[in-house]
């Protein structure tokens, strides 16, 4: 680790950590309702554990985001954060808004808009927290040196604060307030975090492949030009049917098409710069989760989500079972898996240690990775059989779900083998892992060492 101030990822990652388990066993509780719909129906309501599964997501990724943003930024700028205090400020906020939130939604108390739930104070906490960091940040990289990698995090984080703005906006008319609330959703998920995420995958693939920087920079340039022509004007394919104008038809479904390129971008250019360096980085799991967030992504947000973006599919699928699958796949290949890698690269160092308990963070990815898969495929399919049964042949919507009933008992093992992944993935980073040492010279009996071995 080059800069001290670096250590302050380390706290945001904690945090991270716990709600990311947070999340995953809120999603398991969610999954088993589906199976079992009176499960805690009268102690925790269905959509009381559904806010605190997709707001934990939301929340543990920003503090990923966050976090990789203050390890990063000090080793491209040449210089030490700004201020340290403000940083952990920042997080303080954060996680009093958070549990704030957690808390009034157990009691009842939220927005009722999706994603959006949250109370009044704790969006004014969240932009404050917002500000800060962008201060924070802003001064770190104009007072050090300037790279493509920092500029376009830069670029991706003043965006996404600027656009929660309008999760304070929320019109009388339902018309309105979906396009303000789309303007939040969509723009931060489908055009500024990717633009974080296309920052933090170069980021990555410089210090694990050793590829030249100009290569990167090179890539990185194309990736958010496309980013940003495809996922603005993309954000119409969520106005086919919330009452505007006609003409977003053919637009959302224009640009959408578009969407799918920048994530084959990513991918593309992840390999390509593995192919190029060659090197053989002693961290194997980190280059494992960069390239599979890249390929993940590539097929949840990019194919998974062309299947269905077209306004002459949409209208028939909208809102069933092949939405969740392509929300479920893209959401863990763009995003948490590339949170998971920069956690996977940052920790060791972080920590004064060499890359430790690979092979368990390795089967963690395979873990999540296939249990998302077979989740994606089953919603998948569920979703094609809800469609027919319910937007063709009329069929009341309980009947359907009872039909579907097979469908999210496998979609319960599915999540069942992501939770033990994500617990997995926790101890692998957490856990120092303990080899046992044979002394030089020894040559019947072994002194055997329970300290792990500097470098381990």
């Amino acid at each position: 680790m080059k800069y001290q101030s670096q250590k302050v990822a380390y706290a945001y990652f904690i945090c991270a950590m716990a709600l990311f388990a947070v999340q995953v066993l809120g999603g398991l509780v969610i999954g088993w309702i589906y199976v079992q719909p009176n499960f805690l129906a009268e102690i925790f309501p269905f959509h009381i554990i559904r806010m605190i599964h997709t707001n934990a997501l939301i929340v543990w990724l920003l503090l990923g985001f966050f976090g990789a943003s203050y390890f990063l930024i000090p080793e491209e700028s040449e210089r030490e954060i700004w201020s340290v205090k403000l940083a952990y400020v920042q997080l303080a906020l954060l996680m009093v808004g958070t549990l704030g939130a957690v808390g009034s939604y157990l009691m009842g108390i939220h927005g009722g808009r999706e994603f959006l739930e949250q109370p009044l104070w704790v969006k004014f906490g969240i932009l404050v927290a917002a500000v800060i960091f962008l201060i924070n940040i802003s001064m770190t990289v104009l007072a050090g040196k300037k790279t493509a990698i920092t500029g376009v995090l830069l670029m991706g984080l003043w965006l996404l604060s600027l656009l929660w703005i309008f999760a304070f906006i929320n019109p009388s008319n339902l018309s309105l307030d979906k396009m303000y609330w789309w303007f939040v959703v969509h723009l931060w998920v489908e055009a500024t975090w990717e633009l974080v995420m296309a920052a933090i995958l170069a980021f990555l693939l410089l210090k694990l492949t050793g590829v030249d920087r100009e290569v990167v920079e090179k890539w990185l340039y194309v990736i958010v030009a496309t980013a940003l022509f495809s996922g603005i004007l993309g954000t119409g394919h969520h106005f086919y049917w919330i009452g505007l104008p006609g003409y977003w038809q053919w637009v959302g479904s224009i640009f959408s098409t578009f969407e799918v390129i920048p994530f084959f971008l990513m991918m593309s250019f992840a390999f390509v710069m593995v192919w190029k360096g060659r090197r053989n980085h002693p961290n194997k799991a980190a280059l494992l989760w960069s390239l599979g967030s890249a390929t993940v992504a590539f097929f949840g947000a990019g194919v998974w989500g062309f299947l269905h973006t077209l306004h002459g599919v949409n209208f028939y699928s909208h809102g069933t079972q092949i939405t969740a699958a392509h929300g479920h796949l893209s959401f863990y290949g763009a995003y948490v898996a590339m949170n998971l890698a920069i956690i996977t690269y940052a920790m060791p160092l972080l920590r004064g240690r060499a890359p430790y308990n690979q092979v368990l963070n390795m089967g963690s990815f395979w873990l999540m990775t296939g249990g998302m898969a077979f989740m994606t495929f089953t919603l998948t399919f569920a979703g094609v059989i809800q469609t027919h049964m319910q937007r063709v042949l009329g069929t009341y919507f309980m009947e359907v779900q009872e039909e579907l009933a097979l469908f999210y008992i496998m979609r319960f093992g599915a999540g069942a083998a992501v939770v033990v992944g994500a617990l997995l993935f926790i101890y692998s980073i957490m856990v120092v892992r303990r080899r046992e040492v044979v002394e030089p010279g020894a040559a019947n009996a072994a002194q055997m060492s329970s300290d792990p071995i500097p470098g381990e």
